[in-house]
C-alpha cells in the first residue's frame, strides 16, 4: 500500500498518534491539565471514537499480563513502604561511620539491590528525603549525592524483567526467562554501578568531601535528620514494623524463587502475591491501593489502544520495511540500540519501548529483549527529564529546599549515560562474538 491509498481514518489515527507521542515528548499538552497519563487516555479515547478500534478490540490491544504484574509489585512495594523498610534501610546506611566516599558506595549497592526488585521510581520516592536531610547533617553537598541515587536506581532497575515498567514489558512480551536476563544482564549492570561511583568520587573531592574523617551518626541523629522540622516523622515515612516488612520480604523471596526456578506464568505467581499481601489486619487495603500508582498503568493502557490502532494503518510496517531494504533491521544490535537511545529521550523510556516492540522480528528474542532494557533504562540518566525516577528525586529535593536543575543533572548525568552505553555496547558486542 502506498501514501496516497490510505483512507482518511488512517491519518485521522496518525494524528492522534501524533499528538499523544507530542504529549509524550513534552509531559502533557500546551494550555491543557493533562499529564502523560491523561494525554494517552484520550488519545485511547479518540481512537475508538473515530472508528479505528472497537471497543473489544480496544481491550484486547492491553497486554493485561504486563498491568497485572506491574499492579502486583505496586503492591509488594506499598507493603515495604508502609513497613517502614526503605526509610528504615536509609538511615541504617547514613547511621554507619563511612567517609562520604564509603557512604556514596553504599547508597549506590542499597538503591540498586532494592530498585532491581521494587522498582526504581518506587525507591526513590522513598529514599530522597532520607538521603538529602543525611547529607545535610554530615555537611556534605546533597547534590551529587541525589544525582547518584537517581542514577543508581535507574542503573539497578535494568538488572531483572522486574525492576521497572519497560523491562516488565519486554519479558511480557518477547516471553524471555528471568533467570537468563538476570545471568545476561548482571554484568554491564555491576560494571556500570562501579562506573558511576568512580565518577562521583572526585565529583565529591572537588566539593572538598571526600578526604573527611567517618562521622557516624547515631540511629536518633539519623532519625532527626530524616524528620521535618518539628515532627518526629512524617507521614510519608512510616515507622518500622518488624512484622509487616518481614511479611514483605517473605513474600517478594518467594515470588523471586519462583522466577528462578518455575516455569508458573510470572504474571499469576505476582498477582497471587499481591494477594496474599492483602489480606492483612494492620494495613487497610485502601491505604495500601494508595500507593499504586494508577496513573502508570493508564498511560501503559492508553498507549496499547494507541499504538494498535496505528499498526493496523500499516504505515508503521512500511517504515519498518523501508528501512529494512536499506539494510537497517531494527533486530540487529546497532540499529536498535541507536533507536532505544534515540526514542527514551524523545518520548521517554515506557513509550519507546512500547513503540520499538513490535518490529523487533528476526532477531535473537533475548539479545534483542536484553538490548532494548539495558538501552532504554541507562539512557534514562542522560537528562533529567530522562526518567521519572530523576524528576522524583529533583522534586522531593527542592522540598529540603536543595536545587537540582537540569545543568546540575547533566553534569553527572550525561558523562555517566555515555560511559555506561559504552560498557553496554561493548558488553553486548562481548554476547554476540561469544554467541549468546
Amino acid at each position: 500500500m502506498n501514501i496516497a491509498e490510505h483512507t482518511g481514518l488512517d491519518w485521522g489515527v496518525v494524528a492522534v498518534f501524533a499528538v499523544v507521542y507530542l504529549g509524550m515528548f513534552l509531559g502533557g499538552l500546551p494550555k491543557l491539565k493533562l499529564d502523560r497519563a491523561g494525554v494517552a487516555l484520550l488519545g485511547a479515547i479518540a481512537v475508538i471514537g473515530l472508528g479505528a478500534l472497537t471497543v473489544d478490540e480496544a481491550a484486547r490491544a492491553i497486554d493485561l499480563s504486563t498491568v497485572l504484574l506491574l499492579f502486583s509489585f505496586m503492591v509488594m512495594s506499598a507493603q515495604m513502604r508502609l513497613g517502614g523498610f526503605y526509610t528504615a534501610t536509609t538511615r541504617w546506611v547514613g547511621s554507619q561511620p563511612l567517609s562520604p566516599q564509603m557512604f556514596m558506595a553504599a547508597l549506590i549497592a542499597v538503591a540498586a539491590v532494592l530498585s532491581a526488585v521494587f522498582s526504581n521510581d518506587v525507591i526513590c520516592l522513598a529514599m530522597t528525603p532520607v538521603v538529602a536531610r543525611i547529607c545535610l547533617q554530615r555537611g556534605m553537598n546533597p547534590v551529587p549525592c541525589l544525582v547518584g541515587l537517581a542514577c543508581a536506581a535507574n542503573i539497578g532497575s535494568a538488572a531483572t524483567l522486574i525492576g521497572n515498567p519497560q523491562n516488565m514489558l519486554i519479558g511480557s512480551v518477547l516471553k524471555l526467562s528471568f533467570a537468563d536476563y538476570l545471568q545476561h544482564a548482571l554484568v554491564p549492570v555491576l560494571l556500570s554501578l562501579a562506573v558511576l561511583w568512580a565518577w562521583l568520587v572526585p565529583v565529591l573531592r572537588r566539593s572538598g568531601l571526600a578526604d573527611q574523617q567517618p562521622v557516624p551518626l547515631a540511629a536518633a541523629d539519623v532519625h532527626a535528620a530524616s524528620a521535618p522540622a518539628g515532627h518526629a516523622q512524617s507521614d510519608d515515612e512510616p515507622s518500622f514494623d518488624r512484622l509487616q516488612t518481614a511479611k514483605g520480604l517473605c513474600v517478594a523471596s518467594a515470588v523471586l524463587l519462583a522466577f528462578l526456578f518455575s516455569d508458573w506464568p510470572h504474571e499469576v505467581v505476582a498477582l497471587v502475591a499481591a494477594g496474599v499481601l492483602l489480606l492483612s489486619r494492620t494495613f487497610h487495603s485502601s491505604r495500601v491501593m494508595g500507593y499504586v500508582d494508577w496513573e502508570l498503568l493508564v498511560l501503559f493502557m492508553g498507549l496499547f489502544v494507541v499504538n494498535r490502532a496505528f499498526e493496523q494503518t500499516g504505515l508503521a510496517a512500511e517504515a519498518v520495511g523501508a528501512l529494512a531494504a536499506q539494510g537497517v533491521h531494527l533486530g540487529d544490535t546497532g540499529p536498535l540500540f541507536a533507536a532505544g537511545l534515540l526514542l527514551s529521550n524523545l518520548v521517554s523510556n515506557v513509550p519507546a519501548v512500547m513503540l520499538l516492540l513490535p518490529h523487533l522480528q528476526g532477531g535473537d528474542p533475548a539479545l534483542v529483549g536484553l538490548t532494548l532494557a539495558l538501552v532504554t533504562t541507562f539512557a534514562g540518566n542522560l537528562l533529567l527529564v530522562g526518567s521519572i525516577a530523576n524528576l522524583i528525586v529533583a522534586d522531593l529535593a527542592a522540598q529540603q529546599g536543595i536545587a537540582i536543575d537540569w545543568k546540575a543533572h547533566a553534569r553527572i548525568g550525561i558523562p555517566v549515560t555515555v560511559l555506561t552505553l559504552a560498557v553496554v555496547w561493548g558488553w553486548l558486542a562481548w554476547l554476540s562474538a561469544a554467541g549468546g
